[in-house]
């Protein structure tokens, strides 16, 4: 009788563990990507990257952010640098995002940059979060 009691014990937790590491595996099954990067001109392969990552996952593409931060991040407020990549990033579902530190740091106004770009306070914090939630991260 014991037996049978803990046969069944056994096989009700084995029903109930297997069920929550497939429903972990269907949440896990998209691919987030986010890009560090210094440099306006570098918009342009990370964006072509972004391109073929979503070609290649397919369903499977989740979010794709580039944080933008550095010396350089004045650059962000050059409609002639910019409009295109953010024409480009707006077509592939990329998000822009501007590092509100560095844009203290190096004097750019927030008005200036372009309405399309979000700005967070830190952006090596938000990359470091972004990783946290399991996001593929480069930097460059």
């Amino acid at each position: 009788m014991k037996t049978i009691l803990y046969s069944i014990i056994l096989l009700t937790l084995t029903l109930f563990t297997g069920t929550k590491v497939n429903a972990q595996q269907v949440q896990d099954s998209k691919h987030n990507y986010v890009v560090l990067t210094k440099k306006v001109p570098q918009l342009q392969p990370i964006l072509i990257t972004a391109e073929k990552l979503k070609e290649e996952d397919g369903s499977n593409f989740g979010k794709f952010e580039i944080i933008i931060c550095g010396k350089n991040i004045g650059d962000i407020t050059d409609p002639a640098k910019m409009e295109k990549f953010i024409t480009k990033a707006e077509n592939l579902g990329v998000k822009l995002v501007a590092c509100g530190f560095s844009m203290n740091k190096f004097k750019v106004d927030k008005k200036d940059v372009p309405g399309k770009m979000e700005i967070v306070e830190n952006g090596i914090l938000y990359n470091f979060q972004l990783q946290k939630k399991g996001y593929i991260s480069l930097s460059l």
